[in-house]
């Protein structure tokens, strides 16, 4: 039996399958104006490359936010930071990893986002599971976006 180490840290995982190559899939969630089509609902702007600073709008909740882009390896991955309530980091910001894996032959891609840096608190938790339903919805409206062109966020939320 192996002694478990303690949660000290929040984070999530969703994923899923979008019926587009990988190189097309990266370029829906990296291209603002792309992004701003099915997700930032009140326009992204700026494009996803390493060490930018971008920010994303959305209608479902009034402000502009911040992102700083840690990374970018076209096709396979992007990693930002942004700002968060409840967060384990002293800049108050979690992670988030999207990563691009290409199946089927690069007819599917397998698209994973991860956030983690909650505080294992009850606040904490409340903001992770937030985070993870509206990621959740990111990529059915990416799917629904890239494969048929329909907006699932448009009348969603107001």
């Amino acid at each position: 039996m192996t002694d478990a180490s303690p949660l000290d840290t929040l984070s999530f995982t969703v994923s899923g399958r979008v019926s587009r190559p990988r190189a097309e899939v990266y370029e829906a969630v990296a291209d603002p104006a792309r992004l701003s089509s099915y997700f930032t609902t009140g326009g992204a702007h700026g494009r996803l490359v390493s060490g930018a600073d971008v920010t994303w709008e959305f209608h479902d909740f009034p402000g502009i936010l911040p992102v700083t882009v840690v990374e970018a390896n076209p096709p396979r991955r992007i990693v930002i930071e942004w700002d968060g309530v409840a967060t384990t980091g002293e800049k108050g910001a979690t992670r988030v990893t999207f990563s691009f894996d290409p199946i089927d032959g690069d007819t599917r891609t397998l698209v994973t986002i991860t956030e983690s840096s909650w505080l294992v608190t009850d606040e904490g938790a409340a903001h992770a599971f937030g985070n993870c339903e509206g990621w959740t919805g990111m990529l059915a409206a990416l799917k629904a976006w890239v494969e048929h062109g329909i907006n699932l966020r448009e009348g969603f939320y107001k």
